[in-house]
């Protein structure tokens, strides 16, 4: 396996398989309806506008067996160096450790960039992203009870949130 940059051309219609298998199968995508082909055009384009990063992991044979990426948390100016990332692995590749190389890698990007704080949105009954999380230094901020209704009961959402530097640097005011 080799950790790559997922590009639009490359990666957008395997991103958007596992995007939809998420949302039909699972509860870690708060959606009901799979998302369409051109839905990962915008998507790209946030990414790319704000120099976020997307980043994968291929087998032998080039196929994409997960990625992650991050984005905005809040959109107000005081919020730009606090991020919400994200982590999904396609079905076939899951239990295989990539959940943790790919947090490794966007907590590391997150460093890089001169981002202060990530945050993780885990459905709460998501045992395995939590106890990853957990293991990683990420440390439960709060959980909000009931937001999300889907396969016929009521979702609670934790938020997970680990620092990436000492604080002891003070960003300007802008990034």
């Amino acid at each position: 396996m080799k950790i790559v940059t997922c590009t639009e051309d490359r990666h957008s219609a395997a991103i958007l398989a596992i995007f939809n298998d998420a949302i039909v199968n699972s509860t870690a995508l708060y959606d009901y309806e799979p998302r369409q082909p051109e839905s990962m055009q915008s998507w790209f384009a946030v990414k790319r506008q704000h120099d976020f990063p997307v980043i994968g992991v291929e087998d032998e044979a080039g196929r994409l067996m997960g990625f992650a990426s991050y984005g905005t948390f809040r959109v107000h100016a005081a919020c730009q160096f606090t991020v919400e990332h994200s982590i999904y692995i396609h079905p076939d590749f899951r239990g295989q450790g990539l959940g943790k190389t790919l947090l490794d890698a966007i907590v590391e990007q997150g460093r890089e960039k001169g981002m202060h704080l990530m945050i993780g949105s885990i459905d709460a009954d998501n045992r395995a992203s939590i106890v990853l999380h957990e293991k990683k230094g990420f440390t439960l901020a709060g959980t909000l009870n009931e937001v999300a209704w889907k396969f016929d009961r009521w979702l609670n959402l934790a938020f997970y949130q680990k620092r990436l530097n000492d604080g002891a640097a003070t960003p300007g005011t802008s990034r």
